[in-house]
């Protein structure tokens, strides 16, 4: 990001980007608690509008994702069941529109395991090779972009994820992990506009999104 900061710091319309994801998450649903999992060296936390919110608790982050995911939810063992659902967001997407939110939780109810937002791919895809020469184009039929919030079953996900770091596959999602656990997760079609905060002009992206989102 070019920042002196880590991203999740960084401004948009005079809010911390951390703050305004944690706002837009957890103002657009009833859920019992969140569980933020920080860097343990992190020296910007206390600024923040959400230290105050008594919602979030904190748990130290790991080496990799699979590994902060896991210890959050190693923290949640005291209040979880076995079949409750948790949903993981990326705090670097502040984007999330409450109508894909609920469209989550409401499809994905009854189903055993869970699923994901995801978007359905519309560019041409081509695959190169090292010198960046085209090799050949990919049939994108059926070819979906991963979005957060990915929700599951506690129970289901902390198993895959202690598989996951015993066999060290690389863990990108949560969906993933779910997926090397012989297991399918359900897409739920959510918005493009659902960006993760990856490189600077994100930021003015997300910048745009949020002035015209509802």
């Amino acid at each position: 990001m070019r920042a002196n900061r880590p991203k999740q710091y960084l401004r948009i319309h005079d809010r911390y980007l951390l703050d305004i994801t944690m706002s837009r998450l957890l103002d657009a649903f009833h859920f019992d608690g969140c569980v933020l999992a920080l860097d343990p060296g992190d020296g910007w936390w206390r600024e923040t509008e959400s230290a105050n919110d008594h919602r979030i608790i904190l748990c130290d982050g790991g080496a990799q994702r699979r590994d902060s995911v896991a210890m959050a939810l190693q923290t949640l063992v005291p209040y979880a069941a076995s079949d409750d659902w948790v949903l993981v967001h990326d705090v670097a997407r502040p984007c999330l529109h409450p109508d894909d939110l609920h469209g989550l939780i409401t499809t994905l109810a009854d189903h055993p395991v869970g699923g994901l937002l995801a978007c359905p791919v519309s560019d041409t895809l081509k695959r190169a090779g090292a010198d960046n020469q085209v090799l050949e184009t990919l049939d994108r039929r059926g070819v979906w972009r991963a979005l957060t919030p990915q929700m599951f079953r506690f129970g289901i996900l902390r198993q895959a994820l202690a598989q996951a770091a015993e066999q060290d596959f690389p863990v990108t999602d949560e969906a993933s992990a779910i997926e090397s656990a012989g297991k399918a997760p359900r897409l739920v079609e959510g918005r493009s506009d659902n960006i993760k905060v990856t490189l600077p002009a994100d930021l003015q992206l997300a910048e745009f999104i949020l002035s015209r989102s509802d």
